[in-house]
């Protein structure tokens, strides 16, 4: 379980594919502070460490994943956000987050609003995904405050710190981004949709 609070960022410093399996090799500010075993979100996606060697770290994506998330398309050079898991006694300062993309989505305008950015995501309704205003909602593993919700798509507001401090200085319209929906609203949702 995570927060969608982002500890640091990552970089990519290289991708090996072995048969249908990618490995990538992560340098951070907390690969020393890492164990084998230990699950991390990255852009989040809970992967597992699996190898560590000084400052770089291995982990390794299945086909499921790779499917269902932004993973395949990451490079080398690519800068992903990094959560480790929460510890049972810490505060809850994000939401609750499970680290199962739901789903992909993709970024359809950035406006700047004197300090802030308002960012707009739009995704694809086959999962029957619901965002509600002032609900949660993780992109790319950072817990975020819905402020306008519609079919399909919703904005978040992004403040100069989390700006600075993820990957959403990287992303730009038609960024794809990797989609954990609340899952209290989940649950809610299909509880509905089989009624």
């Amino acid at each position: 379980m995570f927060t969608g609070i982002i500890e640091t960022i990552g970089r990519i410093e290289d991708i090996v594919q072995e048969n249908e399996n990618l490995h990538f090799f992560v340098s951070s500010a907390i690969s020393d502070e890492l164990k084998i075993d230990q699950s991390v979100a990255h852009n989040g996606i809970c992967l597992t460490v699996v190898d560590i060697n000084n400052n770089i770290y291995k982990v390794t994506a299945i086909k499921e994943t790779i499917d269902k998330t932004t993973i395949g398309s990451w490079n080398k050079g690519d800068l992903v956000n990094l959560e480790r898991a929460m510890k049972l006694g810490d505060r809850l300062d994000g939401h609750i987050v499970q680290g199962h993309v739901d789903q992909t989505g993709i970024c359809k305008s950035i406006i700047d609003a004197n300090g802030s950015k308002y960012f707009t995501f739009e995704y694809d309704s086959i999962n029957q995904n619901i965002t509600i205003e002032k609900g949660s909602i993780t992109v790319n593993g950072v817990s975020l405050t819905v402020v306008d919700s519609k079919d399909n798509q919703f904005s978040v507001a992004i403040i100069p710190y989390t700006f600075d401090n993820t990957n959403f200085k990287t992303i730009k319209v038609g960024t794809k981004v990797n989609l954990e929906f609340d899952v209290i609203g989940k649950y809610v949702s299909k509880l509905y949709s089989t009624k």
